[in-house]
């Protein structure tokens, strides 16, 4: 059965950051959903101090229950680790696949806080975190139309986002398969938290690499999308997993 994509944006971002790669995954047959989270992007205006980690993973299981979508490739960029990693715990039995896309990876009870410890510097006394200045704040963009188009669609972020800790406590959710995807361009500080060697489902670490900075969906699109085929392909070659479920 051909999987689904679900591409979930990270924070300051909207679902429109990954206009790129939409087309490019489109072409092989498989249907894509690129959600924009509550408080970015056309819904900025509901971003309040109680948005939070939960109100983000609220917004996709709804999305994968409304839809009924199964076989789901789900793919999440930066803070949307915390997100897929959330939403896994709640929906097992529709995804197919996890894609941390240059993300946090929590373990059960952690916050984005613990899973990027250098987020902790950028917070403030209010609740609302701006986007960052340059250069992190360009997310590894640097041709002068991409940041154009890239401040377009960034908003402010809830602190809440990552103060909350995450649930990891479903045993379902060690079943699901994991892929990891690394940007290999990026600020001195920010390092990629090891990847174990073994997955949680006790397959081998299907950890790549793509040669881009932060915002990989705006920079190489078609790169990212020939990796996300892949991970499509192999999700398909398993035995189905969620159906009927």
């Amino acid at each position: 059965m051909p999987v689904t994509y679900v591409l979930v944006h990270g924070a300051w971002h909207s679902g429109q950051c990954w206009a790129r790669v939409v087309p490019l995954l489109g072409a092989s047959g498989r249907r894509v959903v690129t959600p924009t989270l509550t408080g970015y992007g056309e819904t900025r205006h509901l971003m309040g101090p109680e948005t939070g980690l939960r109100t983000h993973t609220a917004d996709v299981v709804r999305l994968l229950v409304d839809l009924d979508l199964r076989d789901v490739v789900l793919v999440g960029h930066s803070y949307a680790g915390m997100v897929i990693s959330a939403v896994a715990n709640e929906v097992p039995e529709r995804i197919a696949r996890l894609v941390y896309l240059d993300a946090m990876v929590p373990e059960h009870g952690e916050s984005a806080f613990d899973a990027m410890p250098a987020a902790r510097g950028m917070v403030g006394d209010d609740w609302r975190l701006p986007p960052p200045p340059p250069p992190f704040g360009l997310f590894g963009v640097t041709d002068p139309v991409d940041v154009a188009w890239l401040n377009t669609m960034l908003s402010d972020h809830s602190v809440r986002c990552l103060a909350e800790a995450v649930a990891m406590d479903n045993p379902a959710l060690d079943a699901i398969p994991r892929t990891h995807v690394h940007c290999t361009i990026r600020p001195e500080g920010l390092e990629a938290r090891p990847v174990p060697a073994v997955q949680p489902n006790g397959e081998p670490a299907d950890v790549r690499e793509l040669n881009a900075g932060h915002d990989c969906m705006i920079t190489v699109p078609g790169e990212l999308a020939d990796v996300l085929l892949a991970v499509g392909d192999l999700a398909e070659s398993r035995s189905p997993v969620g159906a009927g479920g």
